[in-house]
């Protein structure tokens, strides 16, 4: 781990992101082909119906994503810190902790959300053939919910670490399994959405297992002890602090979901949500890439903030931020120009209106400028100030984002939710980029002072 550290501290910083970032690039897009394969699976192997619930169910799943995010983003956090530092003591402590934190949280969300779980899709919309094949995805999918929780913490602490290029082997593996799965278990085994969830699920265990046996057999790049069970109430407190943004967000995009997908049935129809879970999925898609970048910024932001090297670590976001940007570009520019062709991918013969690739157009519109703010959420945990993440995703949900798509649909319609999506995504760049710039400045007195 030191010749890591030494690269991650002293190495000039393209050199540094280019050595993590591609592996992590490439590791968060195969796990984002996860969530579009779902979607192109069921769409071709089912109907569309199928795919408006898997749609619908989906954002619900996400509670385990978010609480495993919150272990694996916060732990990984503290970890890039604790490297930094040099801190022994703290990392040795860390795995107890994380087991911990996840046998609590997959019980508090796989008991109540199996037994409530036909509730819990109506009220995100679904109604009729679209409950029915919604709730049968969501039982499946939450039964999974442990290996979720595990693999997903297991593999962000890994890239905390610096190791970009097992996280991404390990990810590639699970995606494997889950490809090869998909279109047995649908269509073979004529289990419909419930195959797609439970090959997602077992491509999971897959995943936590390889996890596990990393940090078990001592090949990770400090010492654990990895069986241990144990409650560090300073750990988990810190824990819990740098991983709240990213679960925030998490929460708040389920919560967001819920209030779109019951716009989308009261002022639409079956249709309308089919399009926007392919529009949705598609826009989640070309994020991935981001959220490599994020997972490689990480370290490099984290490990240079502990060794006091504040300015380093503010490049180190304008770096990614920018790079990002010149990733997604060529994407952009080839989804503007070609929204039908995606489309049909994952809805097939279907004829898309001009109203329909103009919406598409307008919700994909704020790619251009995600980089700057995903990038900041991890840099604000990294540099120990995740106050304003966690303000930034309140704000956009609940101030901005709840309230608009509660009140427009009523007026103009469905249409409005793909205009008013774009324009809050817009304003919070601008808050973003006004707050990355005064905790740089704060940084730069902390550089003065010492």
């Amino acid at each position: 781990m030191e010749q890591q550290r030494t690269i991650i501290l002293t190495k000039p910083l393209p050199t540094v992101m280019w050595q993590l970032s591609w592996p992590a690039v490439v590791a968060m897009v195969l796990y984002g082909l996860n969530n579009f394969l779902d979607g192109v699976f069921v769409g071709h192997l089912i109907n569309n119906n199928a795919l408006a619930a898997v749609g619908i169910a989906y954002p619900l799943a996400q509670f385990s994503q978010g609480l495993g995010t919150l272990i694996g983003t916060g732990m990984g956090a503290a970890i890039s810190i604790w490297l930094g530092a040099n801190n022994q003591e703290k990392l040795n402590k860390s795995f107890g902790n994380i087991n911990y934190l996840t046998l609590l949280f997959s019980v508090l969300v796989t008991v109540p959300c199996y037994f409530f779980a036909r509730d819990l899709v109506y009220m995100m919309g679904g109604r009729g053939e679209i409950l029915n094949l919604g709730t049968s995805y969501f039982q499946a999918t939450i039964l999974g919910s442990f290996f979720w929780i595990y693999g997903l913490a297991i593999n962000m602490i890994i890239r905390a670490e610096g190791r970009m290029k097992t996280a991404a082997w390990m990810i590639a593996l699970g995606l494997l399994v889950d490809v090869a799965l998909k279109p047995i278990f649908i269509d073979t085994f004529s289990w419909g959405v419930a195959g797609a969830a439970w090959a997602t699920n077992i491509s999971m265990i897959i995943y936590t297992l390889v996890g596990a046996w990393y940090y078990a057999t001592g090949r990770s790049s400090f010492k654990t002890k990895f069986w241990s069970l144990k409650i560090d109430k300073a750990i988990i407190k810190e824990t819990l602090s740098l991983g709240m943004p990213g679960f925030i967000m998490m929460v708040m995009i389920v919560v967001q979901n819920i209030v779109v997908f019951n716009a989308l049935s009261k002022y639409g129809n079956s249709l309308d949500i089919t399009f926007f879970t392919a529009v949705n999925r598609f826009y989640i898609l070309l994020n991935t890439p981001l959220w490599g970048l994020m997972r490689a910024l990480q370290p490099v932001s984290g490990m240079n903030y502990g060794a006091k090297q504040y300015d380093r670590s503010i490049r180190s976001y304008s770096l990614f931020s920018i790079t990002g940007l010149l990733i997604l570009l060529p994407f952009w520019l080839f989804v503007m120009f070609n929204p039908d062709g995606l489309l049909t991918l994952m809805i097939p013969n279907m004829t898309f209106s001009p109203e329909q690739l103009t919406d598409f157009r307008v919700y994909m519109s704020v790619l251009l400028v995600l980089p700057f703010v995903f990038m900041a959420m991890v840099w604000f945990t990294s540099i120990e100030e995740a106050k304003p993440a966690t303000t930034i995703s309140i704000l956009r949900q609940v101030v901005f984002y709840i309230p608009a798509l509660l009140i427009i649909p009523q007026f103009y319609g469905v249409r409005s939710i793909y205009f008013t999506s774009a324009i809050i995504d817009w304003i919070i760049f601008g808050i973003v980029i006004y707050t990355v710039l005064q905790s740089a400045k704060k940084l730069r007195l902390y550089a003065l002072q010492e």
